[in-house]
């Protein structure tokens, strides 16, 4: 297993849509942890480039997260959606995008991590078919799924996964679920400490734990329960080798709280707040890609011009405490603080001495 091999339990979150460059990646598995590509939003072409480019860069393992698509939402809503973001285009000074399904050039991406294998390909938004994780495994590269709740965990090791990212709702940016049901909504998901248990007590698997870790104490509490390692995304995003924009890593350094919201995507996502998740959050339906295809331009607007109130600011709940490193640094400072913190509850409560 590459989790074996690391030395430091640290996994960078794929972060899909610019943050994660191979440049971080790469300086990740550089400082002994697992850097990690993100597939989405990019073609087969794209992300091999990438992918070469990583490679380039580090004789390290790195990891490629690839999004499973899922099916067409209904016309209907998207169009009323449309409707009523409309003026928000208008504003912007743009034309809302197309909204479109596309499945991410999901068959060309497997076929080429399958003939070009990274040590690692992960999964979010769903499971993958078994012959699917099968083919991969037997091309030499690890099938992790991401999972939120404990039925996902025993669908991916059922299907032959050969870890599980465990997703609290803590965590930034899009949910990792199966499904996207607004039925769900209510629930509000597990928090990682409450996954991580309850998903370690039905299977043996090795667990990548992921929500809300900022810190080295963070990820010294995710260990002591069980999690193989921790995967960190919004602690990377103000690394100076990430891609963030401007507008997004003034908003993480901030202490602005977060929310739960479909308004910029169609698929449920956690987002530092602003006006347009007040406005829209109420009424965006479940519609992923579509909804991200239209709100596009008005999304790209706003980073041009500075205006954070109509950007997807992407971040865990923790955001605040995110440090602007150099990712090498970083992760030597995080890992330091995590042996400091497992040594100090060890002499807390020194069981041999009871």
């Amino acid at each position: 297993m590459i989790l074996d091999e690391l030395a430091v339990p640290i996994v960078l979150a794929p972060l899909a849509g610019g943050p994660t460059t191979p440049q971080l990646a790469a300086a990740v598995s550089n400082a002994g942890g697992l850097g990690f590509l993100a597939a989405g939003y990019l073609s087969a072409d794209q992300l091999g480039s990438k992918i070469t480019q990583a490679k380039a860069l580090t004789s390290a393992p790195i990891g490629v997260n690839v999004f499973v698509p899922g099916g067409p939402a209904s016309p209907g809503a998207v169009a009323d959606y449309a409707a009523a973001i409309a003026a928000e285009a208008h504003q912007a000074g743009v034309e809302l995008g197309q909204a479109r399904f596309d499945d991410d050039d999901w068959a060309a991406k497997l076929a080429l991590l399958t003939a070009e294998p990274t040590a690692v390909t992960s999964f979010t938004f769903g499971c993958p078919d078994p012959a699917v994780v099968a083919a991969l495994q037997a091309a030499g590269t690890e099938v992790w799924v991401t999972v939120t709740t404990p039925a996902e965990a025993a669908l991916a090791a059922a299907a032959g996964a050969d870890a599980l990212v465990v997703q609290g709702s803590e965590a930034g940016g899009h949910r990792g679920s199966f499904t996207d049901d607004p039925d769900d909504d209510a629930a509000g998901g597990f928090g990682l400490l409450s996954l991580l248990q309850l998903v370690r007590g039905q299977t043996r698997l090795p667990l990548v734990a992921a929500g809300g870790i900022s810190t080295g104490e963070a990820i010294a509490a995710v260990l002591a329960a069980g999690a193989a390692a921790a995967q960190l995304g919004t602690a990377f995003l103000r690394c100076p080798e990430a891609g963030t924009s401007q507008l997004q890593r003034t908003a993480v350094a901030a202490g602005t709280p977060t929310a739960m919201t479909r308004a910029f995507t169609g698929r449920l996502a956690r987002g530092i707040r602003n006006q347009f998740i007040a406005d829209h959050s109420h009424h965006a339906p479940a519609a992923y890609p579509e909804v991200h295809y239209l709100t596009s331009p008005v999304r790209a607007a706003g980073r041009d011009t500075g205006n954070p109130d109509v950007v997807n600011l992407w971040a865990g709940q923790t955001h605040e405490l995110s440090r602007e490193l150099p990712a090498a640094d970083l992760v030597a400072a995080l890992m330091s603080d995590a042996r400091a913190a497992l040594q100090a509850a060890a002499s807390r409560y020194p069981g041999s001495e009871q």
